[in-house]
């Protein structure tokens, strides 16, 4: 992997996009700030376990949804 190469770890903004929902609304959902949603959806950031959860809950899917599979 090139040093100027991301990763993309979540899937967020694909499910996001998905449900027709907004970084607006998660954040505010979550009561998270607008830019580290941003960042979770760029993969600049990841959130932790129990926000991923809670991520899921509020876009009712299964929280692996919201990860790269490794296969």
């Amino acid at each position: 992997m090139a040093p100027q190469e991301k990763k993309s770890i979540n899937r967020i903004k694909a499910v996001l996009a998905e449900k027709c929902k907004t970084n607006k609304w998660l954040a505010e959902q979550l009561h998270k700030d607008q830019a580290t949603v941003s960042k979770w959806c760029t993969n600049k950031a990841q959130p932790g376990l129990e926000t991923l959860t809670d991520i899921a809950k509020c876009l009712d899917v299964d929280s692996r949804e919201l990860i790269v599979s490794t296969k």
